[in-house]
């Protein structure tokens, strides 16, 4: 399955979506969460040796490692890091995935069909398919996601690799490759070896569409808040049941709707409630707070503390309990100071024919530890689309294309 550009990138592609590596955010106390992950983490490392590369190795927490050496002339220029995750989210199912190829003539995009109903999306939801008719589209069949995020990413760096070994005159530095684990539940890049990686910048490969270039990302936190009920009798109720379950609605009724994410968009952070387990008893509400501004993020973090002080001093006890977990920080404090790695991701999409669109990620990616670990790193487009659903798509010449900007990139620091 050649593409037209001579990359191997679909076949690729192909191949690793249908390797569950479906990440569990359950087992998050571990790393890889889910030992699936191994498979395609020791898939990618054979695939990596018999390309030549240097140095390969699978970690016992399934972080994949390798070295490329540099084209001649270019043995002295300081080692450019690529990475993507292996991982795919449990947000939709991952096991099983059937790519296809839909040839988009326009109007809804039906993927496939499940008990009898078509799988599809409209312009209206995805405006961008407006833009795509004619193109070749690979989707799943409707019943998982189709793992693009970011085995996308990892099928357009390894297939760079490919080309690198089929010509080593192509101009690029010495490279490190890295496919980490776990980086949909918040672990990523926490574990890598940065002093045997040797890089001295990055990029990840895990954004969307093609041209996508990101060096801002949110601050995010998770928040747990609990609520300890008092059940009796409800015959005997009055003034004495503290229902638990009702004391998760009023502290969702205390959050302001409009910073929520389906009321949110650009700069705008929110608070999302994910999950809710309750009882009369207990109760639970699970929520993760983002926000590009740090003194904004506070102010959330700030605001549910308020919400649970509000109801506590109503019920005249501290029945309501709100813990924070930090994750990650807005990786702009750091890439900031290294405008060339933005200027040359710049020059390598328009050299490739693509126009670059700086714009601030709605989420992060390894590169926001990486970056505070010392390790600057912005993220590129990896040409997906509807991630994290049974609707997810990806054009196959947006994977050429990101092929095409990697050789360019590489070049530039050559």
């Amino acid at each position: 399955m050649q593409t037209n550009t001579g990359t191997d990138v679909l076949e690729r592609f192909f191949r690793y979506v249908q390797v569950n590596t479906e990440s569990s955010d359950e087992h998050a106390d571990r790393v890889p969460s889910t030992p699936c992950q191994f498979d395609l983490a020791n898939l990618l490392a054979d695939e990596l040796r018999e390309l030549g590369a240097r140095d390969v190795s699978v970690s016992d927490h399934a972080y994949v490692t390798a070295h490329i050496p540099a084209s001649s002339g270019a043995e002295d220029a300081p080692r450019l890091g690529l990475i993507a995750h292996l991982d795919t989210t449990e947000a939709a199912p991952g096991a099983g995935v059937r790519p296809h190829i839909v040839s988009y003539a326009g109007g809804d995009l039906v993927c496939g069909e499940v008990d009898g109903r078509p799988v599809s999306i409209s312009p209206e939801k995805e405006p961008a398919l407006d833009e795509l008719v004619g193109e070749d589209l690979v989707c799943t069949d409707g019943t998982t996601l189709l793992g693009a995020d970011d085995k996308a990413g990892v099928a357009e760096i390894m297939s760079l690799v490919a080309l690198l070994a089929a010509d080593p005159s192509i101009p690029h530095p010495p490279l490190g490759i890295c496919f980490c684990p776990d980086e949909e539940i918040g672990h990523g890049a926490a574990l890598l070896d940065l002093a045997s990686f040797g890089c001295a910048y990055a990029y990840t490969v895990d954004g969307g569409p093609v041209g996508e270039l990101e060096w801002e990302c949110f601050n995010a936190a998770e928040a747990t808040v609990s609520f300890e009920g008092f059940s009796i009798h409800p015959g005997d109720a009055k003034d004495r049941m503290v229902n638990a379950a009702n004391l998760l609605v009023d502290y969702q009724g205390l959050l302001p709707a409009a910073q929520r994410p389906e009321h949110t968009a650009g700069y705008e952070g929110f608070m999302h409630l994910m999950s809710v387990s309750g009882t009369v008893t207990h109760a639970t509400a699970r929520y993760i707070v983002r926000d590009h501004d740090a003194a904004k993020f506070e102010r959330k973090l700030e605001l549910m503390r308020a919400a649970a002080d509000f109801l506590n001093t109503r019920l005249g006890e501290e029945r309501v309990h709100v813990e924070f977990k930090r994750e990650y920080r807005n990786m702009a404090e750091v890439v900031g100071d290294h405008p060339e790695l933005i200027e040359r991701a710049e020059q390598a999409f328009s050299a490739a024919g693509v126009v670059p669109k700086v714009i601030p990620i709605r989420g992060g990616t390894d590169g926001a530890q990486l970056s505070f670990r010392g390790l600057p790193c912005p993220n590129l487009s990896t040409g997906a689309y509807c991630c994290h659903g049974v609707n997810e798509f990806i054009p196959v010449s947006s994977l050429e294309k990101m092929v095409d900007v990697l050789v360019e990139l590489v070049g530039r620091f050559a």
